[in-house]
């Protein structure tokens, strides 16, 4: 078994093996991946057996540490179907010898949720633990079994009705910018922030990745009231953005997006992720926000970040 650190003439072998392993997305392709290259001093690795692609690691470096992907949300080994919990193993001989070697202190490992899996794919959790591995993070994300739901709480239901006595016109939107608009407003309002992405890297993504990046708006009379970006994949619907103006939200717009989203657009998903509703590395939990997606039948999955100090 090798090692060997991705360069730019491998694109077309790493973007195959993401589209055809067992738990990789379109977020590991490196189209998505480049567009923040200039934040991150990329070390992808890949691995082989045999002179075979067997697993692919997204990474980046900054100063002796090393770290699974810091630009996205999840991204371990992303494996070959035919791959064995030895073959891990070995796996991470390799590589905590190879990061020693090259001077790394402190290796970050951000695990792919279960949810993303096209197949069973938890052997680096085992390996994980086998390293001695310490669990540095662990953020809530509340998600919904589409063949099994459960029923919508009170409080939803109820802004569900009430918004759907409105003339509300629900679509897939093309254009980003209307919803940025009220993306930006929103967040610049409540909280003095902006989106992680701004509307030319968000533009960018949807031209690469046309059918995993959707929008899909609220309007009235025209008017966007409200929003939602969609990161679809094989099995999941998930949600990357929501957004409602002042009009949107006392007529619970959101409550029938979302609600049209989860029982029309995406009801042949497996499962419709909302996302994290916790902050500080899943030390704070809003309450309040996560009550809003319980209220929809969600209940938690969760995204771990662990760490090995290399010796």
């Amino acid at each position: 078994m090798l090692i060997k650190q991705y360069t730019a003439e491998d694109k077309a072998l790493w973007d195959n093996f993401v589209l055809s392993s067992k738990n990789g997305t379109f977020l590991f392709c490196r189209d998505f991946m480049e567009y923040h290259s200039d934040r991150f001093k990329d070390h992808s690795l890949m691995f082989y057996s045999k002179d075979k692609l067997i697993a692919i690691l997204p990474a980046n470096i900054s100063d002796d540490i090393f770290y699974s992907h810091q630009g996205l949300t999840y991204g371990g080994l992303v494996l070959s179907h035919h791959i064995k919990t030895d073959d891990i193993l070995n796996i991470f001989s390799l590589l905590t010898a190879y990061l020693k070697n090259i001077g790394i202190k402190s290796f970050y490992y951000k695990a792919i949720p279960h949810i993303y899996h096209n197949y069973p794919a938890e052997e680096d959790l085992y390996a994980l633990f086998r390293n001695g591995a310490s669990l540095s993070s662990r953020t809530v994300s509340s998600t919904i079994e589409l063949a099994n739901k459960q029923p919508y709480g009170q409080s939803r239901k109820k802004q569900v009705k009430k918004a759907s006595g409105f003339k509300l016109q629900i679509l897939e939107n093309s254009s980003l910018d209307g919803f940025w608009h009220v993306l930006d407003e929103n967040l610049r309002i409540r909280y003095n922030a902006k989106p992680v992405h701004s509307l030319a890297e968000i533009q960018y993504l949807k031209s690469k990745f046309p059918d995993n990046i959707k929008l899909f708006t609220v309007s009235e009379n025209t008017e966007i009231i409200a929003g939602s970006l969609i990161f679809e994949t094989n099995s999941v619907a998930h949600i990357q953005y929501i957004s409602a103006n002042e009009r949107g939200k006392q007529i619970g717009a959101l409550d029938l997006l979302f609600d049209t989203l989860i029982n029309r657009y995406f009801s042949d998903k497996r499962y419709f992720d909302f996302g994290i509703s916790t902050e500080n590395g899943g030390l704070y939990l809003n309450s309040g926000l996560i009550f809003q997606k319980e209220g929809f039948g969600a209940r938690a999955i969760v995204y771990d970040t662990y760490l090995i100090d290399i010796k």
